[in-house]
């Protein structure tokens, strides 16, 4: 082949890989697809030896339930049954035996469906249980919370206590969460359009406050019921025991993954999606106190605090990981129990005093085990510190 004619074809074909780059990175610099520098903010990755598969036999490491379809979210009873929300549109009661109760309105389509689960601050007292779902009004995808009264195992008294947060097949938050101040905290993803996360009018790409009748508390930053902006798909949330809230957001996807935060989340915050991703800053955005970096994922669900720890449930990532927190740092994330029991959408406490994990491997995007999904309960010393 003459040179002249292989130096065009090698200047061509460099040519055709940058502007592939540049549609694909979009706001991303062409160094950060071809190239993976580090990032100061990245946290230490502390593996640990695997802990074996769950079986009723290991007092560590027990099933409490199997064989239920793409589970998000569960709640303790004060009677210690578990409640269980399963994306399709069911809650489950789990005790003695297994009940199911029907939802109607729910559009499981994609990553929407059933989500969030919450009990009232005074459950004792008045049986209030919220819900967040994902509906379809005519031809528009949305998603809402509403209020039942759980009566043994129905619901009855559905109330709206908020409605038309913009859905779609994906990015549709999910998780709400009453306060220390006893106010329902709720997540919100961008529905897939970027730019609601900025417009503080738009429900979507936010962490909303409200009081739990679904009005707007006097001191909400823009007299809504946006707290927090700038949120691309945030799907945990949880308090430390200074009342300080933090949350884990999932970072961009595609081609271009990684960079899934832990946020710490303060009134009227902008939390700079989708201008602000791993190390990046900018005026009047904040930057996330610890980032994945560009070449992991967690995609991290739901989030706890134990013993000063934030544990948080990694989907794509596979494992249970343990952010060491200290004042308004991440100082490390640990992985536990890496590729043990496939994709993991939540983790809480239960009132025994033990961590409640809860696998999505049917939600079509994991490798179903036999019996799948589960509720898994794990002595807390196997996650003590190395």
């Amino acid at each position: 082949m003459p040179k002249k004619l292989l130096i065009s074809l090698v200047i061509i074909t460099l040519l055709i890989i940058v502007s592939a780059g540049v549609l694909l990175s979009r706001t991303q610099p062409i160094s950060t697809l071809f190239f993976s520098p580090t990032y100061p903010n990245k946290p230490a990755l502390a593996p640990l030896p695997l802990a074996g598969e769950a079986t009723t036999t290991n007092q560590d490491i027990q099933l409490v339930a199997n064989g239920l379809e793409i589970p998000w979210e569960i709640a303790f009873l004060p009677d210690g049954s578990l409640l269980v929300t399963e994306r399709p549109g069911r809650v489950l009661k789990i005790g003695t035996n297994k009940t199911i109760i029907p939802i109607q309105g729910v559009l499981h389509r994609g990553e929407g469906g059933l989500l969030g689960l919450a009990l009232h601050p005074d459950f004792t007292r008045n049986n209030l249980i919220y819900l967040y779902l994902t509906t379809q009004e005519g031809s528009a995808v949305t998603n809402r919370v509403e209020r039942y009264r759980l009566q043994n195992t129905t619901v009855e008294d559905r109330t709206i206590i908020i409605e038309d947060i913009p859905g779609s097949s994906n990015h549709d938050g999910g998780r709400i969460a009453f306060g220390p101040d006893n106010l329902l905290y709720i997540t919100t993803g961008d529905a897939g359009t970027e730019a609601n996360a900025q417009d503080t009018n738009s429900l979507a790409g936010k962490i909303l406050r409200l009081k739990d009748d679904g009005s707007i508390p006097e001191d909400n930053p823009f007299s809504n019921p946006v707290f927090s902006y700038g949120h691309r798909n945030p799907q945990g949330i949880a308090w430390n025991s200074k009342g300080e809230l933090w949350a884990t957001e999932h970072g961009r996807s595609g081609v271009a993954t990684g960079f899934d935060e832990i946020n710490l989340i303060e009134a009227g915050k902008n939390y700079g999606w989708p201008a602000l991703q791993g190390d990046r800053t900018a005026a009047g955005m904040e930057a996330p106190k610890a980032h994945s970096g560009s070449s992991i994922t967690w995609a991290p669900s739901g989030a706890v605090f134990y013993k000063g720890r934030l544990l948080f449930a990694g989907l794509r990532g596979q494992a249970l990981y343990d952010a060491t927190i200290e004042g308004r740092s991440v100082k490390e994330v640990a992985v536990r129990f890496a590729n043990e029991f496939g994709r993991l959408r939540t983790v809480t406490v239960g009132p025994d005093g033990r961590i409640y994990i809860l696998t999505n491997n049917t939600d079509g995007r994991g490798t179903p085990k036999p019996n799948d999904d589960k509720i898994i309960r794990l002595n807390p010393s196997l996650i003590s510190s190395p």
